[in-house]
């Protein structure tokens, strides 16, 4: 039993059946399902701390900021494969991810993407140790987005995703666990242009994107019990400087924010067990609408809490005649929050219009959900490069 709950908690099934404790102190990390929709598939922006945002368009940008495809070129596809928590599942889980975007007109451009994540065999047993079953769980996503410029320097993008969470099956604390389904959309705005700071013709950008804005999920036969999906507020940029034939560093900053709402405190009865009488904070059972615009004031803890709940990714790609990469960065989320924290590293190599990447990412919080993590990402691109100059 033990075995199969980890991964069913790290994939957040059990966020559905019971309260989040908190991790540290009175204050919790918000209660979200298929939260494999936050985990970043490309190697590339991987090494630099998942920083997408300020990194050059490419098909993988269709992650986290699909406005991003009408300035990457032509077309382009692109293909990420992760030995997902290779040390908790004997390198049985793995996630995949592929991409592909076409642009025309030199404006407007679309894109689909399917995100695949596999957690491997999970023995289910009783407390006697009896075998109960065993178990597959999987997830996936699949996308399609649409994107237009707005001029020279700046577009919008549309997206709709289909996801589909096959956690658990059977009875567990007397619900039926089943597949949850959910349809969800994303919205985003990009902007690059070029100014001589520190030196000249450097490319600078930024954007704003919200993700997975959508119905709730259902993993069991109680419909009281819903998750909302990850919804997520990601503001990014960055800055490309040096920028000569041979040597070109580029700076990447994103912060996120879910726009899910944060657990209240909850009064305990006499034995010590949570009730459902709220001391401190909102009721997390409202609207789509209430619940995205209410959760940057949401949070029992007040301002201080609602700041612990952004999440900061950055770091820095250098690249040497646009043929090797060298990336380092760091993200970060406070311990109440979930603790994911790692530091990061990359590499790629580039021939002609095929990029190939790597990254580590090494874990500096305590969060069961977070291990090491390799990634690695196959990128072919036609019509445009990484170091593409940006018109003015």
């Amino acid at each position: 039993m033990k075995h199969g709950y980890i991964i069913l908690l790290l994939a957040g099934t059990l966020a559905t059946s019971s309260r989040l404790s908190a991790q540290k102190g009175s204050q919790k990390p918000p209660n979200i399902g298929a939260s494999f929709l936050l985990v970043n598939p490309d190697a590339r922006s991987s090494g630099t701390g998942d920083a997408t945002t300020g990194l050059t368009p490419d098909a993988n940008s269709l992650f986290s900021n699909a406005a991003k495809i009408v300035f990457a070129g032509d077309w382009g596809v692109s293909a990420n494969y992760s030995p997902w928590m290779w040390e908790l599942n004997n390198n049985k889980s793995n996630m995949a991810y592929v991409a592909a975007y076409k642009n025309w007109n030199q404006s407007e451009g679309l894109g689909v993407s399917l995100k695949y994540f596999n957690y491997g065999s999970v023995t289910f047993r009783d407390d006697n140790g009896t075998v109960l079953q065993d178990y597959n769980p999987k997830e996936f996503a699949i996308d399609g987005a649409y994107s237009r410029k707005l001029g020279k320097h700046m577009s919008l993008a549309i997206g709709v995703r289909y996801i589909r969470s096959q956690l658990g099956q059977g009875s567990y604390n007397s619900l039926q666990q089943k597949p949850a389904s959910a349809v969800a959309g994303d919205i985003s705005y990009y902007y690059q242009n070029t100014k001589d700071l520190l030196d000249f013709g450097n490319r600078y950008c930024f954007g704003v994107s919200i993700t997975n804005i959508g119905s709730k999920l259902q993993y069991t036969d109680d419909n009281t019990r819903k998750s909302f999906l990850p919804m997520n507020l990601r503001i990014g940029g960055g800055y490309t400087f040096v920028h000569t034939a041979d040597h070109e560093f580029t700076l990447s900053l994103d912060i996120n924010k879910l726009l899910v709402p944060t657990p209240p405190i909850y009064a305990l009865d006499s034995n010590g067990i949570e009730t459902s009488q709220i001391l401190k904070g909102k009721d997390p059972n409202r609207g789509l609408v209430s619940a995205i615009f209410s959760s940057f004031g949401d949070a029992p803890g007040g301002f201080n809490e609602e700041l612990r709940e952004f999440t900061i990714g950055s770091g820095v790609e250098y690249a040497y005649r646009q043929v090797f990469f060298v990336r380092a960065g760091y993200f970060y989320e406070h311990p109440n929050k979930g603790y994911r924290q790692h530091f990061s590293a990359g590499m790629g190599v580039r021939v002609s219009n095929l990029a190939l990447d790597l990254a580590y990412q090494l874990p500096t919080g305590e969060s069961l959900v977070q291990k090491r993590t390799l990634k690695f990402s196959l990128v072919y691109n036609i019509g445009g490069t990484r170091d593409e100059t940006v018109q003015p």
